[in-house]
C-alpha cells in the first residue's frame, strides 16, 4: 500500500514539476491542478510549455485567487498575434474572420434564443470566429458571455493549442457538418476522404495522394481561406444566359440582396459585401477558381480539374431554375394576400434569411403564425440546394443527387401542392 502511495506521489510530483519547469508560475499550476486539472495537463504538453510561455503571458497577472477570477484576461486574437503575426494577418483577411459579423447580420440570429447565438450554444458556438471590436467585447462581457473572445482556439483548442490538431480534418468537422454545410459528411464519404481515412488506418501507402480539408482550403497552412462560389451560391456579375440570370435575380430578391420591387440593391446587399459572403466581381471569382485549379492540378491534370469544376458550375442553372420556381410560387401567395407580410420583413416577398422563423418577430411570439410553405422554401434553399452544389464540388455523388437535387425536386412538388391547397381553401 505504501509503495502504491509512493508511486502516485512521485507521478503527481513529476506532472507538477514538468508544468513548473516549463515556465508557468508556481501558484497558477498549484491552484489549477486542483480546480481545473485538464487545463494544466493540456498546457504542460503544449509547445507553449516547451517554449516557456507561462500562464500570465496570455492571462495577465491580476488574478491570484478564486475570489478575483474575473480579473483573469481571456485572450483575444491580438494576444496570439504578438507571437503569430503572419497567421493573424492571414486570418484577418479570410472568411473565418467574418463568422461573427455574418451571424449577426442575418435576421434569424435576432429571432432565436440568445443562448444559441451570443451564448454559443448554437450558431454562436462556431460563428464565434471573427476579430471583435472593443465595443463588441464589452457588450459580450456585460451580457455575461466571457468565453466568445478568441477565434484561434476554435481549431487549436486550448490549452494545448496544437498545430497538429488543427491540421486534422476533425478540427473542421466541429463546424462544417450538419444541416446547411455538411462538408465533413461529403468529404469523409468521398473518394478523397476515404483515401485519407484508409491511409490513416495503414491501408494506403504513406506517399499516396489522400487530400484532407486543409490541403485544398488552407494550402500550405494559410489562414486566409475562401471559395469561388461562396456560402450563398450567388455571384456578380449576373450570368449572360437570360433564364439563369432571371433565376439568380429571384434568389437575390428572396435574400433581400436585391429589392424585388425596384431591382436596386436591397438591405442585405451591404452586409453580403462587408462579410465577403459572395464574389461580387468576375476578378474575385476567377482568383479563387484559379487557385483551386492550381491545387487540384497537384494530383490531376489541369484539363481534368477545369472540366470537373466547370461541370459543377453547369449544375447551378438547373438548381436555380427549381429554386426560383419555388420562390415565385410563394411570392405569388404574398402578392395575392394569402400570406400576410410579417412586420419585420423588408418586402412583401419571401425572406429566406429568417430561416425557420418564417413569421418574423411576430411569429416568435405566436408559433401559429409561422408560414409552413416558407419553411419548405427555406429548406429547399438552405439545406438541399446547398447540398446539391457542395456535394458536386466535394466529389460526393450521393449528396449531389439524393440529398441535394432529388430533395429539391421533392420540395418544389410540396410547395406547388401547398400553394394549390392554400388557394383552394382561402376565404
Amino acid at each position: 500500500m505504501n509503495s502504491l502511495k509512493t508511486v502516485l506521489a512521485v507521478g503527481a510530483f513529476a506532472l507538477f514539476s514538468v508544468a513548473v519547469t516549463a515556465g508557468a508560475a508556481d501558484k497558477c499550476v498549484e491552484c489549477h491542478t486542483k480546480i481545473s486539472p485538464g487545463q494544466v495537463k493540456d498546457w504542460s504538453v503544449s509547445r507553449h510549455a516547451e517554449e516557456g510561455v507561462s500562464c500570465d503571458a496570455c492571462h495577465g497577472d491580476a488574478h491570484s485567487s478564486k475570489e478575483d477570477y474575473l480579473k483573469a484576461v481571456l485572450p483575444s486574437e491580438q494576444v496570439c498575434q504578438e507571437c503569430h503575426e503572419e497567421q493573424f494577418e492571414q486570418f484577418s483577411h479570410g472568411k473565418h474572420n467574418f463568422g461573427w459579423t455574418s451571424m449577426n447580420a442575418i435576421p434569424a440570429t435576432h429571432l432565436a434564443p440568445d443562448e444559441l447565438m451570443e451564448g454559443g450554444g448554437g450558431c454562436g458556438g462556431c460563428h464565434n470566429m471573427g476579430i471583435k471590436t472593443e465595443a463588441q467585447k464589452k457588450e459580450q462581457r456585460e451580457k455575461g458571455y466571457r468565453y466568445q473572445n478568441n477565434s484561434c482556439d476554435e481549431c487549436h483548442t486550448r490549452h494545448t493549442f496544437s498545430k497538429k490538431e488543427a491540421l486534422d480534418p476533425k478540427a473542421c468537422q466541429q463546424c462544417h457538418m450538419g444541416y446547411d454545410h455538411p462538408q465533413w459528411e461529403m468529404w469523409s464519404s468521398s473518394k478523397h476522404g476515404t483515401r485519407y481515412l484508409a491511409q490513416q488506418a495503414g491501408n494506403l501507402p504513406e506517399g499516396a495522394a489522400a487530400p484532407k480539408c486543409q490541403d485544398c482550403h488552407m494550402k500550405d497552412g494559410s489562414h486566409n481561406n475562401r471559395t469561388a462560389w461562396g456560402f450563398l451560391g450567388v455571384r456578380l456579375p449576373l450570368p449572360e444566359d437570360p433564364q439563369w440570370k432571371a433565376d439568380q435575380i429571384t434568389i437575390l430578391n428572396a435574400l433581400a440582396v436585391l429589392n424585388p420591387e425596384t431591382g436596386e440593391p436591397g438591405p442585405v446587399y451591404g452586409a453580403v459585401a462587408a462579410v465577403d459572403l459572395a464574389r461580387l466581381d468576375k476578378e474575385s471569382f476567377d482568383k479563387e477558381r484559379n487557385k483551386m485549379i492550381s491545387i487540384c492540378s497537384e494530383c490531376h491534370s489541369e484539363a481534368y480539374a477545369k472540366e470537373r469544376l466547370d461541370l459543377g458550375d453547369s449544375m447551378f442553372p438547373k438548381l436555380d431554375r427549381m429554386m426560383a420556381d419555388g420562390i415565385e410560387t410563394v411570392a405569388a401567395l404574398y402578392k395575392d394576400g394569402l400570406i400576410t407580410k410579417p412586420a419585420d420583413y423588408p418586402f412583401n416577398y419571401p425572406f429566406l434569411l429568417t430561416f425557420m422563423e418564417t413569421g418574423g418577430a411576430e411569429g416568435r411570439k405566436d408559433f401559429n403564425k409561422l408560414s409552413y410553405i416558407d419553411q419548405v422554401l427555406l429548406q429547399m434553399y438552405m439545406k438541399h440546394r446547398m447540398r446539391a452544389y457542395q456535394g458536386f464540388f466535394h466529389v460526393n455523388p450521393d449528396y449531389a443527387y439524393w440529398y441535394g437535387y432529388a430533395e429539391m425536386t421533392k420540395d418544389l412538388g410540396e410547395i406547388k401542392e401547398l400553394a394549390k391547397t392554400m388557394r383552394a381553401t382561402h376565404k
